[in-house]
């Protein structure tokens, strides 16, 4: 289908004010604005900053970015309203006043009058709103569909056996998860929103996945909220040459090819020094090379050597580079010298990684992460530091991993895996973008909100 020619839709899209939220939803503006469609990108106006770059010149004429102004505060000043370096005893102050929000997103939808909405998931009122002026609105969501599927099913059917044992936790994190949604359970309004947004988005809900990677899951989400699934990734970043990050370009340019691991724990998650001392001395101990991302709380003033074990920096040499705060993760996980990812195994890390072919040293922390690092090391992907019965980790285990993922023989079969499904889901991926076009375009019809002149969608 030669969609380009065929549609002429607006859709409003507004993102939770995560960066692990914006990016995939800044890269599906783009795959529907390469489609001919006209995309109103909206945000606060410091996360609209912080992407602007990542927008082309060509791109600006159809993704135009709309500002939302959260309801002033002195405790959270305009710099604040994202999360991206947000000190954690802000966070409900900032979902509070997203939550009040709402009238200011009431008055854009009604100015821009859109043919769609796309929303995520803490915003039930979106489709509220969008119902009142006869607008459909669609829910998509960037976590992986195994996650969301599991904790779907603890909610709908408590004390029922899940039906995927293969991504069950284990020890640590098995005890860690079970709090997390006990805790959940007796604050039920804390699901209520997200429920609330689920049940009401218009007929389909959107993944940022794809079958190759959890068809099963995919199938099953379906089940249980009884609407059509679509997996519409992997939306990764698009690979931007910038002249700061040529130092870490020029590094890995001089060594062979996978050779080298790329450590990162995202950018919201930060090591103990216990955990930073562990990490060290695993990748010493592993003697792979290594470019390690290190970051520290915002306000925080340790120096990268004092939390480096003593020595650490002279005795690895030429073999590590470590980067404070930042480091170009696709452009470093897409150079022909990376042959593995130290990870948290946050969503969009996960993607990333498998679509430029680079197996997984999973080192999950929170949240979603442990539930992902057991779906890529179940499809044959990854292979998962294994943890002490308290939840610590081992440098000696570390460095196992790392030299099995990269190095020994033993990791040959993982590797190309890795690349194989790197080269599937590539091919699959602009597919699937045509798949949804056709499939917004059918909601709209069905809506009677597209009307139809000279064989042009308006």
């Amino acid at each position: 289908m030669d969609t380009k020619q065929t549609t002429k839709m607006r859709v409003l899209m507004q993102p939770w004010l995560a960066h692990g939220h914006i990016s995939p939803y800044l890269e599906l503006a783009k795959k529907l604005a390469n489609r001919n469609f006209t995309i109103y990108f909206c945000s606060t106006p410091v996360n609209l900053t912080s992407i602007r770059k990542r927008i082309t010149q060509e791109q600006s004429l159809s993704i135009k970015l709309v500002q939302l102004h959260l309801p002033s505060s002195p405790d959270l000043p305009p710099h604040h309203h994202t999360t991206n370096a947000l000190p954690p005893h802000l966070m409900p102050a900032l979902k509070s006043a997203f939550d009040n929000s709402v009238p200011e997103f009431s008055a854009i939808v009604k100015t821009l009058n859109p043919d769609l909405v796309i929303y995520d998931y803490n915003q039930p009122w979106v489709p509220t709103i969008a119902a009142e002026l006869h607008i459909p609105a669609v829910e998509f969501l960037t976590p992986g569909a195994a996650m969301c599927s599991l904790s779907l099913h603890r909610y709908n059917k408590p004390g029922v056996e899940f039906p995927f044992p293969e991504i069950q936790l284990k020890g640590f994190f098995q005890t860690r998860f079970r709090r997390a949604v006990e805790e959940t359970f007796r604050e039920g309004n804390r699901m209520q929103g997200p429920l609330t947004a689920l049940e009401n988005s218009f007929k389909i809900i959107l993944f940022n996945t794809c079958r190759e990677l959890e068809g099963k899951y995919v199938d099953y989400l379906s089940i249980l909220t009884g609407k059509k699934i679509f997996p519409i990734g992997p939306l990764v970043q698009e690979i931007v040459n910038e002249t700061e990050e040529t130092e870490v370009m020029n590094w890995l340019d001089k060594k062979n090819d996978s050779s080298t691991v790329f450590v990162s724990f995202g950018s919201e998650f930060f090591l103990s020094k216990e955990e930073i001392e562990e990490v060290a001395h695993g990748l010493e101990i592993s003697g792979v090379n290594f470019i390690w991302v290190v970051r520290f709380p915002v306000g925080e003033t340790t120096r990268v050597e004092e939390a480096l074990p003593k020595g650490f920096l002279d005795r690895v040499g030429e073999r590590g580079l470590i980067v404070e705060g930042w480091a170009p993760q696709a452009q470093i996980l897409a150079h022909s010298s990376t042959g593995g990812f130290v990870s948290h195994c946050g969503w969009k890390s996960v993607l990333e990684s498998l679509n430029f072919g680079v197996p997984i040293i999973a080192m999950p922390m929170q949240l979603d992460q442990p539930p992902n690092a057991r779906l890529v090391e179940e499809l044959g992907v990854a292979m998962e530091v294994e943890r002490e019965e308290d939840g610590r980790l081992s440098r000696h285990e570390i460095a196992k991993v790392i030299r099995k993922v990269v190095v020994e023989e033993s990791g040959e079969v993982m590797r190309v895996k890795a690349k194989e499904f790197s080269n599937n889901v590539r091919l699959r991926g602009e597919e699937a973008i045509d798949e949804l076009v056709e499939e917004l375009v059918q909601l709209c019809k069905e809506k009677n909100l597209v009307k139809i002149k000279s064989g042009q969608l308006y």
